[in-house]
């Protein structure tokens, strides 16, 4: 077995790799893989945006475990976490960590943790609609299904019901997420354990099957002590997507894009922070359009509309590595165009901290500002939310 250990954004870094094994992470596509050009055996490895941890079992024999940590610590990663999950009631400390410093160790804590405080009261019970064949009627007859099925003969008879069951989506979730921590490598022998007791808890829900899609939920008064839980299972079950079988490679492992975390974040803190302005936000709108035929879609991060209806401001979040000379220049004409399909004066670009903490360019014969902006991940999580309350007036202003 293979092990490499990478960090987020950082140089690339030469690796001692079979031949395999640096093709196996070349074709993952995780990581930047090159080999050498002057060192046999060495391969050249750089992480992008994706941390976590992967076990990628390499055609022909062995296995590479690859982990990526995160440049800001996990403690501040959960707190970007639960407030674009929720800004009003997820705040730092409401996950306990207990020391884990790995990204994969502590989700699989957490995910622990949160199951147990669901589970306390017991398992949460509803109605789930039910469809069988059955000699005793219960229900209603699903007479489309008879007919067809039994050719009028009335037993036995097609039946849909509701049954008042603990095997409800909620619990299911629950149960998926545990089940997927428990085939990860990397997961602490004491939190495995212990996720093996929430899965005994969890034994008369229905087994999570490979392939198939999730329930969905919503949140209620009657889940509110599933919330968390469910919130953070729903990131477990989309991160482990990185397993998948193609061209001879397996991957099992749990991976979580930065990009996404740090475009929620901002988007929803300028939002909590622009509601005292009036108007409404519009998140990843898919309404506008670039030319008059309506051809050419964009797809702007943020968009704040006054209460007439009209559009007042554009911002973007771009979690990107900075350049010594300032941010990439491919921002600043997409974001011209949303300037100009939206007839804004001013629009907005939000950066992960890079070299540079504010540029400002005026497009020359439209008149049209672009506004680069640096958020300091590292910071304390009031002084962040400040920030961003600061970036909100400025948009406000425009």
């Amino acid at each position: 077995m293979t092990e490499v250990h990478l960090v987020e954004h950082a140089p690339a870094k030469l690796v001692s790799l079979p031949g395999a094994a640096g093709r196996a992470l070349a074709a993952s596509r995780i990581v930047d893989a090159v080999p050498d050009p002057y060192e046999p055996g060495l391969w050249r490895l750089r992480a992008g945006s994706k941390v976590g941890a992967v076990a990628l079992d390499v055609p022909g024999g062995g296995t590479v475990r690859l982990r990526i940590t995160p440049k800001v610590s996990v403690g501040r990663l959960f707190f970007l976490l639960g407030y674009s999950l929720d800004p009003r009631g997820w705040r730092d400390g409401t996950v306990d960590l207990a020391g884990h410093d790995g990204l994969l160790p502590a989700f699989a804590h957490a995910v622990e943790r949160q199951t147990d405080r669901a589970l306390r009261q017991g398992l949460l019970q509803g109605y789930r609609s039910t469809e069988a064949t059955a000699f005793v009627v219960r229900g209603r007859i699903r007479e489309a299904e008879q007919i067809r099925r039994r050719y009028g003969a009335p037993l036995p008879a097609e039946i849909a019901y509701d049954e008042f069951t603990t095997d409800i989506a909620e619990n299911r979730i629950l149960r998926a997420a545990v089940e997927r921590l428990l085939r990860l490598p990397g997961v602490p022998r004491t939190v495995r354990l212990r996720l093996m007791h929430q899965r005994a808890r969890l034994a008369d829900v229905t087994p999570p099957v490979r392939g198939q899609a999730m329930p969905g939920w919503r949140p209620n008064r009657l889940n509110a002590r599933y919330h968390n839980a469910l919130r953070l299972a729903g990131i477990v079950l989309d991160g482990a997507s990185a397993e998948h079988q193609a061209g001879g490679l397996r991957m099992n492992g749990f991976l979580f894009d930065m990009n996404k975390l740090f475009e929620d974040f901002v988007c929803v803190a300028l939002r909590e922070s622009l509601t005292a302005h009036g108007g409404y936000t519009s998140m990843q709108a898919d309404n506008i359009y670039l030319d008059e035929d309506d051809a050419i879609r964009m797809r702007p991060d943020l968009v704040w509309y006054g209460d007439s209806g009209a559009p007042m401001a554009v911002a973007d979040a771009k979690y990107k590595a900075g350049k010594p000379k300032g941010y990439p220049d491919a921002d600043l004409y997409q974001m011209l165009a949303y300037c100009t399909a939206l007839g804004l004066k001013e629009g907005h670009l939000v950066y992960a901290k890079g070299y540079a903490p504010h540029a400002g360019h005026v497009v020359r014969h439209s008149g049209i500002a672009l506004h680069q902006h640096a958020l300091d991940l590292g910071q304390d999580p009031r002084d962040l939310l400040l920030a961003v309350s600061a970036l909100a007036e400025r948009l406000v202003g425009a």
